[in-house]
């Protein structure tokens, strides 16, 4: 079997798919012992649930094989490893003296299913697909590019996942049509707005434009979070209770179970027990009281800020709401009834569809590498860090604004670069990614995994919501300036400008101002997302 492979790696589910030239559209893969088959409609669609255990006799089970030997609660399971690579979570499991962190699992899951299909399809030398979130930072694609690498495929192509999904739409998808795809999957909530051209691009082949993107660190294994407080409120338990420590992997899955059954049931119960100890917990909800505790964390008003953001951007580049023919829903969270009712009551019940939730994105990064490609723009702002003298502070100033198209004919920006110290000749910049806060709820929670496998709900702290809000791109080599002969403190030393290029990479010309020397053109800096 030969095409071109895609991988939508996500926090509950991993696709892969395969372009299939002759009937034009990308094929879910199925892998023996690994997938999962769910039902789509009246199709049947392969999926790898997004999990690895870790045997005490170093044996490692994979995806299905977890379910079917009973695995999932257990604590040396690892879940929701997408999530907590995304957010660079510290969290790690120690099993039988190793501490094994979510890189390192998430490693060795998605290189064992790389390994898998690269033998299958014999993909030596072959480009692949792999979809990344919207919000994703550079840490996240260069932890892909470690997982490609490992399993010798050094090629590879990334396409954001909701872009991604208007693909996957396939026949649903009309030339000269513009859609917004809402993405609520199990770690991350997305919204795009998409424009089909009726033509391709003279200059690029390129069919598809995206307008607006938006996106949030919300998603299903959030809920699972917020039902799993509920439960303990219920039983008037704290999480470092001892029947709570005993059962909270066991609880946490149960209320994952229940949270799937109130998308087409009115009643979920939720019970488990621990027959050593007696340890008991147990609750139950009904559809109202499950929309109750989502409308508390402002579920609802979070999914309308992220549509309205991407609809918002948009509208910077001549398309209103009124020009959406249609919403294009996927994610396993998108099931959820009221999730859909929100998205109706926005844009009309006729707008919107939800035909492709599980292998959408797949597909449509099966499309996006074997030639079917998009105009896009920078998704996150960029800036240049330096200390503000009136607080003597660090501050930002932003080179690179979210939504800018590219590559740019004309600088971005220019500014001068001043010398720190007397006889300084190493000069630099610290460029820095900047991202929406995570969330601005001061009493925002994550439910971690402690050394034990032990589930606890810890506050995440203002500091730590900045900290993830920002990552220094250019930490190994911030100093790419030489002076010649060196530079005096506070002497203007380099006139700097930059621009993107076609790869998506932030490129700089750079003139010493004492000299008059070119001594940087076009020199890339960093890659951008």
């Amino acid at each position: 079997m030969a095409g071109n492979l895609a991988v939508d790696f996500g926090t509950s589910n991993t696709v892969l798919a395969v372009w299939d030239e002759q009937r034009k559209d990308g094929i879910p893969l199925y892998i023996p012992e690994y997938s999962h088959i769910y039902h789509q409609g009246n199709q049947e669609i392969p999926v790898i649930p997004s999990l690895i255990h870790y045997d005490t006799d170093n044996r490692r089970w994979i995806g299905a094989q977890v379910l079917e030997r009973n695995l999932y609660h257990s604590r040396h399971t690892f879940r929701w490893m997408k999530r907590y690579i995304s957010q660079r979570s510290p969290i790690k499991l120690k099993i039988d003296g190793q501490e094994i962190t979510p890189f390192d699992a998430g490693q060795e899951f998605l290189s064992t299913l790389l390994l898998f299909a690269s033998q299958e399809l014999d993909l030596r030398g072959e480009e692949i697909g792999l979809s990344v979130p919207v919000e994703a930072f550079e840490h996240y694609e260069d932890w892909l590019a470690t997982v490609t690498e490992s399993a010798g495929i050094p090629r590879y192509r990334l396409i954001d996942e909701p872009s991604a999904a208007a693909l996957g739409y396939g026949a649903h998808i009309q030339p000269g049509h513009t859609y917004l795809i809402f993405d609520f999957g199990g770690g991350t909530m997305h919204a795009s707005v998409v424009l089909m051209e009726a033509e391709p691009s003279k200059t690029t082949g390129r069919r598809c434009r995206v307008l607006g993107k938006s996106g949030k660190y919300i998603g299903g294994a959030t809920i699972d979070q917020w039902i799993f407080q509920e439960i303990l409120r219920q039983n008037n338990y704290q999480d470092f209770d001892e029947p709570v420590r005993l059962l909270s992997n066991e609880l946490l899955v149960a209320c994952e179970k229940a949270k799937e059954k109130l998308s087409y049931a009115e009643h979920a119960a939720i019970s488990v027990n621990d027959p050593a100890s007696s340890a008991e917990l147990s609750g139950a909800l009904d559809r109202n009281q499950f929309e109750e505790i989502l409308d508390r964390h402002d579920l609802f008003t979070e999914i309308n800020r992220t549509v309205r953001s991407a609809l918002n951007a948009a509208r910077e580049r001549g398309y209103n709401e009124e020009n959406i023919n249609a919403v294009l829903m996927v994610g396993g969270t998108s099931a959820i009834p009221c999730i859909q009712r929100t998205l109706r009551q926005i844009f009309g019940k006729d707008k919107v569809s939800y035909n492709r939730p599980l292998d959408a994105v797949a597909r449509g990064a099966a499309a996006f590498v074997a030639g079917v490609d998009f105009y896009d723009h920078i998704q996150h702002d960029y800036a240049i860090r330096y200390v503000n003298p009136s607080t003597h502070q660090y501050d930002y100033r932003i080179i690179v604004h979210k939504g800018t198209s590219y590559p740019t004919p004309l600088p971005v920006a220019r500014l001068a670069v001043k010398a720190s110290y007397d006889s300084q000749s190493q000069l630099g910049l610290a460029i820095f990614e900047m991202a929406d806060s995570i969330s601005t709820d001061s009493n925002a929670v994550e439910i971690l995994f402690d050394p034990a496998g032990v589930a606890r709900v810890v506050q995440i702290t203002p500091h730590e919501v900045e900290q993830r809000s920002l990552f220094w791109m250019n930490e190994s080599q911030p100093t790419f300036l030489v002076a010649n002969p060196p530079a005096a403190r506070g002497e203007p030393r380099f006139e700097v400008e930059f621009c993107v290029d076609a790869n998506k990479r932030l490129t700089m010309t750079s003139r010493d101002i004492k000299t008059g020397e070119l001594t940087h053109k076009d020199y890339p800096v960093v890659k951008l997302t």
